[in-house]
């Protein structure tokens, strides 16, 4: 079993810069997160700064329609009218959209791709982990290629094809390549070989919700 969570934690998300945008219009927002900074602002008021409350700041009435992880860096969309707000997140909810993430796993990956189907559940006794269950667990499938080989590390590109919490975080542990930096699922070498988490949403496409034309935006991972 994994050593619990500590009780207590502190957060300190980056300030610099405090937001960053990519792309904005009278509907849509697009942001890259980093790593460190909540999406949503937590239950305890000291995780209250969060993605969400500076977008908010800067553009009233913006609001989140889907989330990265903490640690998790990357592009994010937000909307900024009713409609879009609504088309939005009807698109995730429905899975129109395509993601792409870039990663640095801990070892050598012997083949040049593939595809991980393990269903993931709760780890009730380490909470928030999720953990591979094949009584309880929902479907869960992430296509995986290589981009890269460096000693004792591969870059992977990440598909992930449905959208469970950790997915994959929790899908390269089982294939036995954490992610270097995870807090959560890395241990020894793997832990200690970055000082954040090695994934990054590069790539974010969605249907406009002004035209219904598909957008594709593209922010390169910052390792």
């Amino acid at each position: 079993m994994l050593d619990p969570l500590p009780k207590t934690f502190s957060y300190h998300p980056p300030l610099e810069p405090y937001l960053s945008v990519v792309y904005v219009d009278d509907d849509i927002l697009v942001l890259d997160k980093p790593s460190g900074l909540l999406s949503v602002p937590g239950k305890d008021p000291a995780l209250a700064d969060c993605l969400a409350a500076r977008a908010g700041e800067a553009y009233p009435g913006a609001r989140i329609v889907h989330r990265l992880d903490k640690d998790t860096s990357g592009v994010m969309v937000l909307g900024r009218s009713k409609r879009a707000i609504s088309g939005l997140g009807i698109q995730f909810e429905k899975r129109q959209t395509k993601k792409a993430y870039v990663a640095r796993v801990f070892g050598e990956i012997a083949d040049e791709g593939g595809r991980v189907d393990l269903p993931l559940a709760v780890d009730w006794e380490n909470k928030p982990r999720q953990r591979v269950d094949f009584e309880h667990g929902r479907p869960a499938q992430t296509d995986w290629s290589v981009l890269g080989r460096e000693p004792g590390v591969t870059r992977v590109k990440l598909l992930p094809r449905t959208g469970r919490t950790h997915q994959l975080r929790v899908h390269m542990l089982a294939i036995g390549h954490p992610i270097l930096g995870d807090q959560f699922y890395a241990t020894g070498e793997a832990l200690a070989g970055a000082n954040r988490l090695q994934l990054h949403a590069e790539e974010l496409s969605f249907s406009h919700p002004a035209d219904g034309k598909m957008r594709d935006f593209i922010v390169p991972a910052p390792f």
